[in-house]
């Protein structure tokens, strides 16, 4: 997943193609979860603020995963009428929102998209009302369970679009799959990475970036689409050539920002990363490059709850010279070239080619 984004106002594409799509996507997601709030309420009105949870979070969101996925649906012939498709996307809106609410709480994270997280926010409620017991716990309890009832949402809202056994399906199940393997296996790093060998720890930063967050941004988004419209495996192949780098630069690109981004335009304090100990592909380049007495100090320091600010503009120093930042960019504009490369022999329309540049160009060139 991407749970990490940025919460700063990157822009993507509005045009009137999008516009009428988000338009419909919005409308498929208010009455969906007005239909669930009224059936949540019959169960007791308490309950209710487990939909409003959700609700609150997807209002913030840019829709990109919705979008890829219309335009995948939209390059393979897809008509464009169909509801399949909306309802396709507003499975994917709803699958990202409850990654960002179970990331929030492994992460400790206190905003989302400028709003206090969830679990921050039923924590804030129990202190306002007074409740008994702890209120940190009782955040994280309702702050999963809305996640989980999130997930099961998104499964509701996905089994109207996809029949079982199709193609979109196993997409969407082998997506789901992969997001909670690579969100393990950043749990694990961050725990075990401090005893790991260094000789691949950047073969391991990929991984998790490509399953945590890289696929189901963009690449599967685009492939579901795809699906859907009945594309064929060549179109597919096409697809997963330009959208898998394209995500796995977008990730890297919100690594960079979560390190060195502008605050007043991220909302997030400089170093924010550091202080949360993400052992990102940018950490990895530092355990490589950096000399013996700055790769101790990371390994030792990154992460811990006493993490000085003096120690964040160290880290910060030390990511710069040694060449971590630098390789970190490289990357970034590696990926970003191979995955416009492959978009320029992708077998679509002009207009299909350049809404996904426009998409492309918009997630890995951000400032925030």
């Amino acid at each position: 997943m991407n749970p990490n984004e940025a919460t700063g106002p990157f822009s993507l594409p509005h045009r009137a193609e999008d516009t009428s799509f988000i338009k419909r996507l919005d409308s498929t997601l208010a009455t969906f979860l007005a239909e669930q709030r009224d059936i949540v309420a019959k169960i007791s009105p308490a309950a209710v603020d487990l939909v409003d949870s959700v609700e609150t979070l997807i209002k913030g969101g840019k829709r990109l995963r919705p979008r890829f996925a219309w335009w995948g649906y939209a390059g393979a012939g897809g008509d464009l009428a169909s509801e399949a498709i909306i309802r396709a996307a507003a499975a994917l809106e709803l699958f990202q929102a409850a990654a960002l609410i179970h990331d929030d709480v492994i992460d400790r994270s206190a905003t989302r998209r400028g709003r206090p997280s969830v679990h921050k926010s039923f924590e804030a409620t129990h202190s306002r009302l007074g409740w008994a017991r702890d209120g940190a716990r009782f955040g994280e309890a309702a702050a999963i369970l809305a996640g989980d009832l999130c997930l099961s949402f998104s499964e509701q809202l996905f089994a109207t679009a996809a029949t079982a056994g199709s193609p979109a399906r196993k997409i969407f199940d082998d997506m789901r799959t992969q997001v909670m393997a690579g969100q393990y296996l950043d749990v694990l790093e961050e725990s075990a990475g401090p005893s790991s060998s260094d000789t691949d720890v950047l073969e391991r930063a990929r991984t998790i970036l490509r399953y945590k967050s890289a696929k189901y941004s963009t690449e599967n988004p685009l492939l579901l689409g795809g699906a859907l419209a009945g594309a064929d495996s060549a179109l597919l192949a096409g697809y997963s050539a330009f959208a898998l780098p394209i995500g796995e630069a977008f990730q890297l690109r919100d690594d960079v920002l979560g390190v060195f981004g502008d605050p007043d335009i991220t909302g997030k304090p400089a170093g924010d990363d550091l202080r949360e100990g993400k052992r990102t592909e940018m950490i990895a380049h530092a355990l490589l490059l950096a000399p013996e007495a700055d790769r101790g100090f990371i390994q030792n320091r990154l992460g811990v709850d006493d993490l000085s600010t003096a120690e964040i503009d160290r880290m910060m120093a030390v990511l710069t010279d040694c060449g971590a930042l630098d390789a970190t960019e490289r990357t970034i504009a590696d990926l970003s070239s191979r995955a416009f490369s492959a978009l320029e022999v992708l077998d679509v329309t002009e207009e299909i080619r350049e809404q996904l540049r426009s998409l492309g160009k918009a997630v890995t060139e951000r400032t925030a």
